[in-house]
Order: C-alpha cells, then structure tokens, then sequence
C-alpha cells in the first residue's frame, strides 16, 4: 500500500468534539459519548454529533415550527420531541398543545408557554435518564437559512438579493446600477 499523495495530509472535516468550553456542553458530551458507545443506538449518535456543531449549525426552532411539524405524528402526548438547539417561542402560535419537549435550552417565552398548556420541559440529560435509547421520541431541527446573513449571500445585479445598506432612502444605492443615466440600471 502507498501513500495517498492528494489526500496526504488533509484533515477530516468533521468535528470530534465541541469548539465551546462550556462546562454543561461538555458534562452532555460525556454522557452522551458513553450513551452512543454502550448502547447501538442512532438516536445517541445523532444527538452527540450535533452537541458538536457550531451555534450557526444548531438553529433555533420555534414553538409553532415544533406544533407544524409533529401535528401528524401519532400518539403525539406520550412522545418527548428532542432538538439540540434553542427552543423559542412565537406570538403568532395562540394555542400551544401538551407538549414534553426536551432541548439544550428554551428561551423564558417558551418555557412558560409550554408549563402554562401543562406539557413538561426536559434538558438534555434528564431525556437521558428517561429515554437512554431515543425511544418515543421526536427528532427536530430548526431550518439553517433562516438567518438575516444569508439573506445578504450571492449579492449581485439581477441577484434579487438584500444589499447591506443602512436604508432604503432616496439617498442610498440610486446611483450607477439603479437609473440609466449613470451607466445601466438593473
């Protein structure tokens, strides 16, 4: 066997641990390497590999986003609905059902909201001692392109993109590119 000459030295991509110092992060990592280690279970796996990743790539999930996606899950009530992200809540959602949701953190909103419709709100730990191999659970994420930035992305003429301007005045961006008289308008 010989030596690979283009992929000599060149990393793995992924991560193998968490780039935060946070001292709760880390406590979940262990437990839940021991969980994905010990028990053959996806669920483990999954959960630690997303303890990993950055905050752009754990986007928050609101509480409407949460009712939206398990309103067809059967037996809704006895299942635990788990992200690995922030939990938030949304004014336009009027209603929210009995939930059990378990995540790495909930905004103050949504904690209330969720105890007030006489659901129960889970860390990541205590999911853990209740359900070691992922069993009547709910796996969600929040979408990642939601972000103000991305909206920013691919900017351009005919882009149909948002330029970064302070406002949308007389006196920004309507110059060359905006009007035909100072070179081509788009």
């Amino acid at each position: 066997m010989g030596i690979d000459i283009k992929k000599h030295h060149v990393k793995k991509g992924n991560r193998t641990a968490p780039k935060s110092e946070d001292p709760y992060l880390l406590l979940l990592v262990k437990a839940y390497r021991f969980l994905a280690r010990r028990t053959d279970s996806a669920f483990n796996k999954t959960i630690l590999h997303r303890l990993f990743l950055s905050k752009t790539n754990r986007p928050p999930i609101s509480l409407s986003r949460i009712v939206k996606e398990t309103a067809n899950a059967t037996d809704r009530d006895s299942k635990i609905i788990v992200t690995v992200g922030t939990v938030t809540d949304d004014v336009r959602l009027l209603e929210v059902p009995k939930l059990s949701v378990a995540a790495l953190r909930f905004t103050q909103a949504a904690k209330e909201r969720i105890l007030k419709a006489g659901g129960e709100v889970l860390t990541l730990d205590q999911l853990a001692l209740r359900a070691p191999t992922g069993s009547n659970t709910i796996l969600l994420r929040g979408k990642r392109n939601t972000r103000e930035a991305v909206k920013h992305f691919g900017m351009g003429p005919h882009k149909h993109k948002k330029p970064y301007t302070i406002s949308k005045g007389r006196k920004f961006e309507r110059a060359r590119g905006r009007r035909k008289s100072r070179g081509f308008k788009v």
